[in-house]
């Protein structure tokens, strides 16, 4: 009887797909059943590598011997799992396999793995895919009722090694050429560069020399309180011609000539105004769902957590607990015909103490229903955005919970309404010299409702009420002295996003469009660019600023 070879990516998936298909029964480091064999490749096997005759054998480290750049590649085993490759190659020359099914992650990545696999063994046997976002039971199953054909997965293939050998290349020649310069006077002087890192680590570098260059300026803004009828408030003066938008440091409340400010003040100084104000109705609609960038971000902003250990927490929610889907992803929607398997995740949200009411909430009111910002293919690569699945997370520590919190949170807020709000800008005229007031009112919390934020008293104004041009009197008006700042150093949080944004730092107009889509590496990677970097000293981590 002919078998099918499952070859997963990690043995926790292997493990899971056991399970969910059943009937296998363990032998060493495989497992087989009527139907499958299944083992694991524990991540990548192969590395790219050049034939000898194409290898500088003497002076591989000086410039003469560069650019290297083979007509081909070849792939050598990695030695650590050696003995991995050995049994799945033992596995793939089996008579009785006539079927190969890619498990492994359903990325670039985990096709590149699959791919040199199938290419150090030679093989000409039928290749076909399974694709699941979701490791619970009911997940992997229908996955396997789909599995789609190598053909179709041809492109990603090329696409990750395409990749694999532009980094080859970057790296071994980039590396090479600068050790060979660096270590010119003496030594030898290992200096390693990446086709990410590097340009990665030019943003720190870039930022760094903008904070050493930076010299500080004084500035002076005009500070007034006013006594209306009903009470105080205070305003700051602004410059009402002000054009200077987005240059460097000119803001339209900042006085940069002290006798500006002296003689403001002077000729406002008890003096009575004119108000006039206007109040507008505004709405701001809940963020977007996680990608694991944005994910990242946030966990840094709001735990101080590394990009990498947000990666491995979310990792753990997805394989070991199968509370998350897949969280190595760049997309921000969901699929077009997903709003089932949603509602069936609100349904089992709504079970629970620390999500039932928001969940009900949501079924109760049909607040669930198509809507592009939410459910849309045209926006999904690989994957889609990571969401809760239909399982109730248990035994969760701490850390584990805050990032699953993060995830069920934005899920919630994303169907609930906008946030609603009357934003009431205020002018005091005196002396013909404006003072301008802000205040904002929360009137309906919309998604602020599952973060807590349900209370309109929790954002009442800080500025009293006042007529229609109500006259008021300017019963002080001071000079605050400040000075401009450098920039800020990057947290991983800016530098995540400084690195997905990258293509809008580049002047070449094709390069940049080049860049728009997907910024500098990918999700998956950016946290392993980021530590390599630590790594290697070419960044050192204080507190949560990093340095180059």
């Amino acid at each position: 009887m002919s078998k099918t070879l499952i070859i997963t990516e990690k043995p926790s998936v292997g493990r899971d797909i056991v399970k969910a298909l059943g009937g296998f029964h363990k032998k060493g480091d495989y497992y087989e059943s009527n139907q499958y064999i299944l083992s694991s490749a524990i991540g990548h096997l192969l590395k790219l590598c050049v034939s000898e005759e194409y290898e500088a054998k003497r002076g591989k480290w000086t410039l003469k011997n560069l650019p290297i750049i083979p007509p081909s590649f070849s792939l050598k085993p990695i030695e650590k799992t050696r003995s991995r490759l050995k049994l799945l190659l033992r596995l793939i020359k089996r008579n009785d396999i006539d079927l190969f099914i890619n498990a492994c992650d359903a990325g670039r990545e985990g096709e590149l793995i699959f791919h040199h696999i199938m290419q150090y063994a030679k093989t000409k046997k039928l290749q076909q895919r399974v694709k699941s976002t979701s490791m619970t039971t009911s997940a992997i199953r229908y996955a396997f009722t789909v599995l789609r054909k190598e053909q179709e997965m041809q492109p990603l293939a090329d696409a990750a090694v395409c990749r694999s050998e532009a980094d080859w290349l970057v790296g071994i020649n980039g590396t090479r050429a600068l050790t060979a310069f660096n270590s010119s006077k003496g030594g030898f002087q290992l200096t390693t560069v990446g086709r990410v890192q590097t340009p990665t680590l030019m943003l720190l570098v870039e930022r760094e020399n903008a904070i050493k260059k930076f010299a500080k300026k004084d500035y002076w803004e005009v500070h007034g309180t006013f006594q209306a009828i009903s009470g105080t408030y205070t305003g700051r003066w602004f410059d009402e011609n002000f054009t200077g938008k987005g240059k460097d440091d000119l803001k339209p409340e900042r006085v940069w000539d002290l006798t500006v400010a002296e003689a403001i003040c002077k000729r406002c100084q008890n003096k009575v105004g004119k108000v006039t104000e206007e109040s507008k109705h505004t709405t701001n609609l809940s963020p977007p769902l996680f990608d694991l960038t944005s994910l990242q971000r946030t966990a840094n902003k709001n735990f101080g957590y590394s990009a990498k250990r947000t990666l491995q927490l979310a990792q753990a929610l997805y394989e070991h607990y199968k509370v998350i889907t897949y969280p190595r992803t760049d997309a921000r929607a969901l699929p077009e015909d997903y709003i089932g398997t949603v509602r069936k995740t609100l349904g089992v949200l709504a079970k629970t103490d620390g999500y039932g009411p928001l969940a009900s909430t949501i079924l109760k009111k049909s607040w669930l229903r198509p809507q592009k910002r939410i459910f849309d293919n045209a926006r999904i690569s690989d994957h889609f955005a990571i969401i809760p699945t239909n399982i109730i997370p248990k035994n969760l520590s701490d850390i584990e919970h805050k990032i699953y919190d993060l995830v069920a949170r934005r899920f919630l807020a994303i169907f609930y309404p906008p946030a609603e709000f009357l934003v009431t800008t205020r002018i005091t005229r005196v002396e013909e010299e404006p003072f301008k007031t802000s205040g904002k009112v929360l009137l309906n919390p919309g998604w602020l409702a599952v973060y807590g934020k349900e209370s309109v008293s929790d954002n009442t104004p800080t500025i009293v009420p006042v007529q229609p041009d109500e006259i008021v009197q300017a019963i002080q008006i001071e000079i605050v002295a400040a000075q401009t700042r450098p920039p800020a150093r990057f947290t991983e949080a800016k530098l995540l996003s400084a690195m997905e944004n990258a293509g809008k730092l580049v002047d070449d107009d094709d390069l940049r469009e080049a860049m728009s889509e997907k910024g500098l590496g990918t999700p998956a990677t950016r946290a392993a660019i980021i530590e390599g970097l630590l790594n290697e000293r070419y960044l050192i981590r204080n507190n949560r600023e990093l340095y180059p």
